[in-house]
């Protein structure tokens, strides 16, 4: 059967898997390279053992010779799970298949959660790589954004209205220091979350006597994890806390992506998706250009969120070994990563090329004939009227252009108890946008230097 036959889901799918996902991230979660890591594992606890005196070293040498992730069996493989439950059991028959003699001593002492565990950690550390790129690429892009556009004025919105003037390079600032977090974040959860699983049974090593806790030192040496203080097989904090990462990261792109399709709205028209002919088209309206980065992010933050959900529940297990909950994180952790891989790429596609249309936000800018400054006025009055009875001015000012039209300079000048403090010069100082940018342009140099750009 074809991939285009077989395929059931967007992360699969030959139509959508670019649209939500990434070749390199779904090769890292595919059942081969899962499968791979398990022998990876297998032969890195083997080494261990015989470093241990657990094992003979010869068999040791056989195991990390002879086993081959490559020639497994697959559809038998598939059968077996099937039957078991679990893949490690069928995984551990063909590789003492494949070692001979010294295939008696692969696995020894390890149970199914310790082998799958370690190998799911192997896979979130290549993940993680991949994600700690894509964060760098994109911090770097909306650094050069927020650069280029520290003091570009634009209307600044609260309840979707005209609230302050503020810059686009502001906002971009503000979308850059969320990212700066994520990224120090990621640092910080690696040394929880890339830590190995060797335990046993019930967690205790029984198996290995007095070996038990050296072996699993050397195991994690071999692979380079972390050593756990404690067994975690039911406790999951450590993957859990890694798929609500993501959902921090997708998170924030999904209010990026949420800014950007508004934006990009034909009554706004401030910022658009860099053009590629056909992107964003429609069937029957050929003038349309639609924000489709920006709504695969989104799409894929609501989907990582619903799996973050899922993870914090699957932390309630039962006793010393779970009867459900750990099955629930083989969807939720691969199908986290993969979105999360997919979002960022959209990200780095939307904002690598945006188009930023500075007219239109001066035109919006100017919109609301100055009453978007209307505290500036209030402001620069309160000295000498006191705050409430410059409010109650101004206010009175601000509903006659409401109400009438004309520009807000024009009916301030209009008002005794205005003129007799502010002439007209400084009326139009006090009315333009562009003079009440408050420290946004330096809080954007803020951002910049704070991670060290």
């Amino acid at each position: 059967m074809s991939v285009f036959q077989s395929s059931t889901t967007v992360l699969d799918s030959i139509l959508f898997r670019d649209a939500f996902g990434t070749p390199a991230m779904r090769q890292v979660f595919s059942d081969r390279t899962f499968m791979a890591r398990c022998v990876e594992v297998e032969v890195a606890l083997a080494r261990a053992e015989a470093r241990c005196g657990v094992i003979p070293e010869a068999a040791a040498g056989e195991i990390a010779r002879l086993s081959n992730a490559e020639t497994l069996d697959f559809e038998h493989l598939g059968r077996e799970t099937d039957i078991v439950g679990y893949p490690i059991l069928p995984l551990v028959h063909q590789l003492a298949k494949q070692c001979g003699e010294a295939g008696r001593f692969v696995h020894w002492g390890a149970t199914t959660q310790d082998i799958m565990d370690t190998a799911v950690v192997l896979q979130l550390r290549e993940g993680l790589r991949i994600v700690d790129e894509d964060l760098t690429a994109l911090r770097g892009i909306l650094a050069k954004l927020a650069r280029k556009h520290r003091d570009t004025p634009m209307a600044g919105r609260t309840h979707l209205q005209h609230a302050l003037p503020i810059t686009f390079g502001y906002k971009v600032a503000i979308w850059l220091a969320m990212f700066d977090r994520h990224a120090e974040r990621l640092e910080q959860l690696k040394p929880r979350v890339l830590v190995g699983q060797f335990a046993g049974a019930a967690g205790t090593l029984a198996s290995l006597g007095d070996k038990g806790l050296d072996v699993q030192a050397a195991l994690c040496a071999e692979l380079g994890l972390g050593v756990p203080s404690s067994t975690w097989h039911v406790a999951r904090d450590g993957l859990a806390e890694a798929v609500n990462f993501l959902a921090l990261v997708t998170g924030s792109l999904g209010k990026i992506a949420l800014d950007v399709m508004i934006m990009a709205s034909t009554e706004f028209g401030e910022v658009y998706e860099p053009f590629v002919t056909g992107r964003g088209a429609s069937s029957t309206m050929p003038q349309k250009r639609n924000p489709i980065s920006s709504e695969l992010m989104l799409a894929a933050g609501k989907a990582v969120r619903q799996h973050a959900g899922l993870m914090l529940d699957a932390m309630v297990q039962d006793f010393e070994r779970a009867t459900g909950p750990w099955h629930a994180e083989w969807m939720a952790v691969p199908e986290s990563f993969v979105l999360a891989a997919g979002a960022l790429h959209q990200a780095r596609t939307a904002l690598g090329g945006l188009i930023v249309d500075e007219r239109r936000m001066a035109v919006n800018l100017a919109m609301s004939k100055g009453l978007i400054v209307a505290e500036a006025v209030m402001m620069g009055l309160a000295p000498v009227l006191g705050r409430q009875q410059a409010h109650d001015v101004v206010y009175a000012a601000c509903r006659t252009v409401a109400d009438s039209g004309g520009e807000l300079a024009d009916a301030l000048a209009k008002v005794p108890e205005i003129t007799k403090h502010l002439d007209r010069a400084a009326l139009d100082r006090l009315t333009d946008p562009a003079n009440y940018l408050g420290m946004a342009p330096q809080m954007v140099d803020r951002v910049i230097e704070s991670a060290g750009r």
